[in-house]
């Protein structure tokens, strides 16, 4: 089991959610981290709500993952804070509830933007200086529909497939630089993912889903999420009986497909 201690981590998407979860979870342990998400003042509460010495190991950056062209730069200052970035943990994202049939183009590419493309960026960036380190271990948070896809969800379902097709290349070719790539496979796990949801014009949806408020807490999740860092987990499943899906959906696919028509994710 690899050990965690004295790693430094760059979380992005760590104001809330399954970010946030895993700033609390870590500061239980002895890391240092950055911490970015657009809004720098829940950055401050987020730290703020960590013991006063795990506090002093926290640093803020903010950045917007849907400005492509200011993340290289951000990604230069995350590695100058402490000198270099041991594990980098994508969690800023967004989701999605509407119909292919109904949805923008400019929806489509957003989610993109932000749950894919700004990933690559980021791991582009830094993924030279964990080579010179010797380590590196990336951790790219998907969701059970970059294993499927459902209703509602089509950008956000093809935007995490992307995660997996490209961080399963990235972990074949840089295996001998003790680079590391770790998939989170998340179900339902209690966060303002639908709530920040866009709709078919790019508008947020302003809904929980119930499922989503019935489901795992964000702690919880993170360490889940930190075991499978510890034992560089190729992929990691967390969630409830809903996971069950993915296995459905690869041993008996027809089966899946219907009732994935019928199922109530909205």
């Amino acid at each position: 089991m690899a050990d965690i201690n004295d790693k430094v981590f760059w979380i992005t998407g760590g104001s809330s959610g399954i970010g946030e979860g895993l700033v609390h979870e870590l500061a239980k342990r002895k890391v240092r981290m950055i911490i970015s998400s657009r809004r720098a003042e829940a950055l401050e509460e987020v730290k703020a709500n960590c013991s006063l010495d795990a506090q002093e190991n926290i640093k803020i950056l903010p950045l917007d993952l849907s400005k492509p062209d200011t993340l290289p730069t951000k990604a230069k200052a995350a590695l100058a804070i402490f000198g270099s970035i041991d594990v980098l943990v994508h969690s800023g994202g967004i989701s999605q509830r509407s119909m292919v049939l109904d949805t923008d183009m400019a929806v489509y590419r957003s989610l993109m933007e932000v749950d894919f493309f700004s990933t690559v960026i980021l791991t582009k960036a830094v993924l030279p200086a964990m080579i010179d380190n010797g380590f590196g271990h990336i951790v790219a948070i998907s969701s059970l529909t970059g294993k499927f896809g459902s209703p509602y969800r089509s950008g956000y379902a093809a935007a995490k497939h992307a995660l997996h097709g490209f961080y399963d290349s990235l972990r074949a070719e840089n295996y001998k630089q003790n680079i590391w790539a770790t998939l989170v496979i998340p179900g339902f796990i209690r966060t303002n993912v639908s709530v920040n949801a866009l709709t078919e014009h790019g508008q947020k949806l302003n809904e929980m889903d119930d499922a989503q408020e019935k489901g795992m807490s964000p702690e919880a999740c993170a360490r889940h999420i930190i075991r499978a860092i510890e034992h560089r987990k190729n992929e990691v499943l967390i969630g409830g009986k809903e996971t069950i899906a993915v296995y459905l959906k690869r041993f008996f696919p027809n089966i899946f497909a219907r009732i994935i028509r019928t199922a109530k994710v909205r």
